[in-house]
């Protein structure tokens, strides 16, 4: 048979030789590091014997996929241990998560915590000496059910029950047998390192009708190094964490009257949003942008055409009853924009138009899946869609990657990966729009452009919206965590359900292409990366508040009050400490608060009407006058807004 590398180069093999001897082949060396292979785009064990023709990807620790199978086969392991000592839980699910694993486990009323970490840890490693190899096999519906009805675990019966025959697995390693679809590594001793993060409750397959489970999270790793760092790095995070510091700087709270997932945005966090706006919108007033407003709420046959309801509805509020007729809450801004274009005639001559909104949306997440403002259920969305003709759909999807790359610098984002998401085949007319060609021709559109523009990007197959593929923009933090932030999607679906058009050049009506971008994504999601990202340190142009004004004592006041008045003409956002307290606490205040600069005011400042100056973070600066200040603050500033 012959197999295809990632090189492009073809080798023969015997048929029945597997991925594992095909490493080999290549370079002992490498073959000791590989974790885990992909064959024709599917994962596969290892020890599989391969039978035809295909093209092998072989990956290690360092790749993504790697990483999925470690980890997925360390929630294998943490099973094996916790049912050693807990031989009465049922298991349900144990993926892969972006940083280690977890399992969701019914406890039959055993009661488990963190206490308990130290023993499966040790356990464990254990077993991972034993290094036992992963062995995965094909078995029939019966008999998995009778495994598992034997087993008394309704949970897994469940799984099996909505399966066929030909589609379930199990794998087994040493004495431990899961239902699994594969994708280990192969053997447990690869695992040297392990750490149980924390337990948390978790609702059988998130809803939260279903029964309480008990979820283990826990992350591994093939040093002992690795995991040390790891935890180092964790230890930073708790310091940026944006939920500590959005209490901290008090910009946004969350409370139970308003209801889970709804951000009430302090003064503070308003400053901010409105920083962010002001400079977003003079950006796409710049690029030709023209803003739009539309409403909260909509009919239901709106959503209905869009398609967004048989895909999307799981994501939306239930419907709400309006003179016998069913309204939504927003979710997304996309067909309200459509109905603006389609209120006037539009030319050829007209395109492309580009409809800006900061539109406010509102998404049903999961409880167990809200996490401070990184996933909410009200949403402050940048967002914008263009319309244009297919010979200006290169140069218009080039301005808005332009564009990410421009407020990337800005905000000093110097890492980060464009996704290529693209659908799968097998799932058109389910979680994809049934229209192959368009498909195809449309991924192939926006392929030329990412290659034309010579960005760093993956494609990934599977995790297109449901009308067009796009770019997801994965970006990292300071500390390395990464965040989903931007997305630039094409339409070809739209268009023809609003039956939107344009009259071309030749008097004839054509539909337009419509390209969907977020560059900024949510402000509830871009201040919790911004949080998190300069650890509450925000730069000046956008700190609510950019001098502290910090009399000596109650004689100074009147000048300080004076200095008020300056910053205010000067659109420098002061804050006045009169306070009765000594200099040193309002100072230490002051660096509590993040407020990038202190104006410190005693006899000789008032005397010679000038400011000593200290920075955040970095302590005294000098004594300047007020005009040198000003020039000072001025040149300190990286966005003018």
């Amino acid at each position: 048979m012959n197999i295809t590398l990632p090189d492009g180069s073809v080798r023969s093999y015997e048929r029945g030789t597997t991925a594992l001897e095909i490493a080999k082949s290549i370079s002992e060396g490498f073959a000791r590091n590989v974790l885990t292979a992909k064959f024709n785009g599917q994962v596969i064990e290892l020890n599989d014997q391969l039978l035809e023709d295909g093209s092998l990807v072989l990956f290690t620790w360092d790749s993504k996929e790697g990483k999925n199978a470690f980890w997925h086969s360390s929630a294998h392991l943490m099973a094996q241990a916790i049912e050693h000592f807990y031989p009465k839980v049922n298991l349900t699910i144990g993926p892969a998560i972006e940083n280690g694993f977890y399992y969701d486990i019914d406890f039959q009323g055993e009661a488990f915590s963190e206490k308990d970490f130290k023993r499966i840890e040790d356990k464990m490693l254990e077993f991972a000496r034993e290094k036992a190899e992963f062995h995965k096999k094909a078995v029939s519906k019966s008999e998995a059910l009778s495994f598992y009805q034997n087993k008394e675990n309704p949970f897994k019966v469940e799984l099996i029950e909505n399966l066929n025959d030909g589609e379930i697995t199990f794998c087994t390693h040493s004495n431990f047998t899961d239902l699994c679809r594969g994708g280990h590594i192969p053997n447990t001793g690869f695992i040297k390192s392990v750490k149980l993060m924390n337990v948390a409750g978790a609702y059988w397959r998130g809803k939260e009708t279903n029964p309480q489970l008990t979820r283990v999270y826990g992350i591994s790793f093939p040093k002992q190094s690795e995991l040390n760092e790891y935890l180092e790095m964790l230890e930073e995070a708790k310091k940026r964490d944006h939920r500590k510091l959005g209490k901290e700087l008090e910009i946004f709270t969350f409370d139970d009257d308003v209801g889970p997932g709804l951000p009430l945005w302090l003064p503070n966090g308003g400053a901010i949003i409105e920083l962010l706006e002001k400079f977003a919108k003079q950006t796409e007033e710049d690029a030709g942008y023209s803003r739009v407003k539309s409403p909260h709420i909509a009919r239901e046959s709106m959503y209905i055409k869009s398609g967004h309801l048989p895909y999307y509805k799981d994501s939306m509020f239930p419907p709400m009853e309006i003179d016998g007729e069913k309204y939504y809450l927003k979710a997304m801004n996309c067909p309200h924009h459509h109905k603006i274009f389609a209120a006037t005639p539009k030319s050829y001559r007209d395109l492309p138009l580009r409809y800006a909104e900061y539109g406010t949306c509102y998404r049903y997440e999961q409880s167990g899946e809200l996490f401070g403002l990184m996933r909410v259920r009200s949403l402050q969305m940048n967002d914008a869609h263009i319309y244009c003709t297919e010979a200006q759909f290169e140069d218009e999807f080039k301005k808005v990657n332009d564009l990410y790359i421009k407020y990337f610098s800005v905000f000093g984002i110097d890492k980060y990966v464009m996704r290529f998401s693209k659908h799968d085949p097998a799932k058109l007319g389910q979680k994809y729009i049934n229209s192959p060609e368009l498909w195809a021709k449309t991924e192939e559109m926006v392929r030329k452009v990412l290659v034309n523009l010579g960005v760093n990007f993956v494609e990934v197959e599977d995790e297109a919206a449901f009308y067009g593929p796009k770019i997801d923009i994965q970006i990292y933090s300071a500390i390395g965590r990464e965040f989903t932030l931007a997305t630039n999607q094409v339409d070809f679906a739209q268009a023809d359900r609003f039956d939107l058009f344009f009259t071309n050049e030749k008097n004839e009506k054509e539909r337009p292409l419509i390209i969907h971008r977020a560059p900024l994504s949510t402000h509830e999601r871009f201040i919790g990366f911004l949080l998190e990202h300069y650890a509450g340190n925000l730069p000046s142009w956008l700190s609510p508040k950019q001098v502290s004004i910090l009399p000596i004592s109650d004689k100074y006041v009147p000048y300080a009050q004076k200095l008020v008045g300056l910053m205010k003409k000067n659109d420098i956002r002061a804050l006045f400490d009169d306070r009765n307290e000594k200099i040193g606490k309002k100072i230490r205040d002051a660096e509590v608060k993040k407020i990038p600069f202190m104006l410190i005011i005693g006899e000789q400042e008032m005397q010679e009407e000038s400011v000593s100056v200290r920075k955040h973070g970095h302590g005294d600066v000098g004594k300047m006058s007020l005009n040198e200040f000003l020039e000072y603050f001025e040149n300190q500033l990286t966005v003018k807004l």
